[in-house]
């Protein structure tokens, strides 16, 4: 590829794929990332204390007599317990958005040194439009792609820990429905995200089509206007935001299939009637069945909250695919040598024409000359006596 510099970034990154790639650019920022995972585990794991502190409570009060002190210690340690929640997820929201706003800087550095080092036949034949939709609404959506997508992915994957984790303290059985659950959400997500990534990558696609082709013409439009090709490109407009459409409608369709809102659902229910069963032997207490049924209620914030996330990951890789493509591109044009020969046709001719762009004032007044095959004419005059209004009426004729 020729270049006319070549310009380095102060680390190096990975561009063999765009996961890989992404990864080289986030492993930077270590310190941002461990607070990050570190406040997600503390928030799951404190929101999973509450429906422990409950059922706690709740044997307190059914006892004979009323353990208040039981009572007030859980109290107690819910307020505390939720006050140190809040810090740690402040400062994992505080992480995430640090690095995702860091990787968009990072990233549109690294293409913007690319572009420069790039040869000037490479941006001749690169649409303008399609640069800038990858220059900021890709970059943006990798952004987003971390903040809130890997967060709440991290967040998520932390939550549905905790009913493994904490079940056995009640009862070893009680492992089955929130152990069913996981394994069939994982084989769900994994099938969603197959099919969701190409319906992804078809948004991204034909947004950058819609906004590469409307920057062209807005800044064409002098040129738009005088070949009157308004119509032309009002249709191709339109075309090009009913293939978004299309693409977004596809992407709605196929997230009002989440196969995991009905996973929960049968979670839930199967998961009360273990938990009833086994408090109806005697294996567990009246408040530990409500603090089980509080811990299953975790699954509820990754499955609502998946439908959102994992759409903004694939959403990032499928713009961070884009960006790596022009960043890769290469431009190799050959000489044509024996080029293409033959003779000049057609003339162009004005009778006494007359134009102007109000009423009353003419810009041109009875203009009459004929060109012919092969001619080269210049026109002359002063500014504002016509020339360009004589130049753009050929092609409106």
């Amino acid at each position: 590829m020729m270049q006319e510099f070549t310009a380095n970034l102060d680390f190096t990154t990975d561009p063999r794929s765009p996961q890989r790639w992404l990864f080289s650019h986030i492993s930077h920022h270590k310190l941002a990332l461990l607070i990050m995972f570190i406040g997600a585990f503390g928030n799951a794991a404190l929101a999973a204390a509450i429906p422990v502190y409950i059922g706690i409570a709740f044997d307190a009060v059914l006892a004979t007599p009323t353990d208040m002190r039981a009572v007030s210690v859980a109290a107690w340690g819910i307020i505390i317990s939720q006050a140190v929640r809040a810090v740690l997820q402040l400062g994992r929201n505080f992480s995430s958005a640090l690095i995702g706003e860091r990787l968009e800087r990072d990233i549109r550095q690294e293409l913007y040194l690319s572009l420069l080092g790039k040869s000037m036949t490479f941006h001749d034949l690169q649409p303008v439009g399609d640069t800038m939709a990858r220059a900021t609404n890709d970059v943006h959506e990798v952004n987003l792609m971390l903040n809130p997508g890997i967060n709440l992915v991290v967040g998520s994957a932390n939550f549905m820990m905790m009913p493994l984790l904490l079940a056995p303290r009640y009862d070893w059985a009680l492992l089955l429905a929130p152990g069913f659950f996981v394994v069939t959400y994982i084989l769900a997500l994994i099938h969603y995200l197959g099919v969701l990534n190409p319906v992804t990558e078809g948004v991204r696609e034909t947004f950058g089509r819609m906004n590469s082709r409307l920057a062209e013409a807005i800044d064409g439009i002098e040129l738009v206007k005088g070949d009157a090709q308004e119509e032309q490109e009002i249709d191709l407009f339109a075309q090009n935001a009913g293939a978004y459409r299309d693409s977004a409608v596809a992407q709605g369709k196929l997230e009002a299939r989440f196969l995991p809102l009905l996973l929960l659902g049968i979670t839930q229910a199967a998961g009360f009637t273990h938990a009833l069963i086994l408090a109806g032997n005697g294996r567990i207490a009246v408040g530990d069945v409500i603090a089980y049924m509080g811990l299953l209620s975790l699954f509820g914030f990754p499955t609502f909250i998946s439908l959102m996330a994992y759409s903004r990951v694939s959403l990032g890789i499928a713009g961070a695919r884009r960006i790596l493509e022009l960043m890769q591109s290469e431009t190799t044009l050959d000489e044509n040598s024996a080029g293409r020969q033959q003779p000049l046709r057609g003339q162009v001719e004005f009778e006494q024409v007359t134009f102007g762009y109000v009423a009353g004032g003419d810009v041109l007044k009875n203009v009459s000359f004929s060109v012919k095959p092969g001619m080269t004419v210049a026109i002359v005059g002063q500014t504002g006596s016509g020339k360009s209004s004589l130049v753009k009426l050929i092609n409106r004729t």
